[in-house]
């Protein structure tokens, strides 16, 4: 009688999902799928909204991608004309480095040893140098970071120029900004227009 019974239900199960493949369920799964691993950008916005209010940058700029990283919220986006990246990382309370790190005399020190903590295998970070401090505007502050250049390991890269930066809103939560391109192709001036308007 058991066995009866899961034949029939392995019957059941079976015509309702012909009947619903038949219907165009390939179709919604497809679209399913492809939502979730390709949101929209309205998806995207609405995901970087939980780090910070993007809806003021520049028309120049695309948010990529909105997504938890390593415990972390974080928003990734690109300068359409030169390829330049701009990262914004809700750290909450547990920030890898501190406002206190990027004013230290050691910065690069404390810098280096961050890095080392939060290594991937697939990508390696060599020859780490801080190379000026200075102060931007975001989330309406007056921020302090440093610039610096580095050796990028395992990816087709090289060597790389960036600012990395910390602000602290409102709610006390670090928020880590970084921005970096290829080292000759770096602009402040790029990076300053966008983290400006962030909220």
């Amino acid at each position: 009688m058991g066995c009866l019974k899961n034949v029939t239900r392995a019957l059941f199960l079976t015509v309702v999902v012909v009947g619903f493949m038949a219907f165009g369920g390939q179709d919604f799964i497809k679209k399913q799928l492809k939502n979730y691993f390709n949101p929209s950008h309205d998806v995207i916005l609405e995901r970087a909204s939980k780090v910070g209010d993007f809806s003021k940058i520049n028309k120049e700029f695309e948010i990529e991608k909105a997504a938890g990283i390593m415990g972390y919220n974080a928003v990734l986006a690109e300068h359409k004309a030169s390829g330049q990246k701009m990262v914004v990382i809700d750290s909450s309370k547990k920030a890898p480095i501190t406002i206190e790190d990027i004013k230290a005399p050691n910065v690069e020190e404390r810098l280096k040893a961050a890095i080392n903590k939060v290594k991937y295998q697939a990508i390696a970070v060599d020859d780490f140098e801080v190379t000026e401090k200075g102060t931007m505007m975001s989330y309406g502050q007056d921020v302090p970071y440093v610039k610096f250049t580095a050796k990028i390991k395992k990816l087709p890269i090289g060597e790389i120029s960036g600012i990395i930066s910390i602000v602290k809103d409102e709610k006390g939560n670090d928020k880590i900004l970084i921005s970096a391109n290829e080292k000759d192709r770096y602009s402040q001036l790029i990076a300053n227009e966008f983290f400006k308007e962030i909220k």
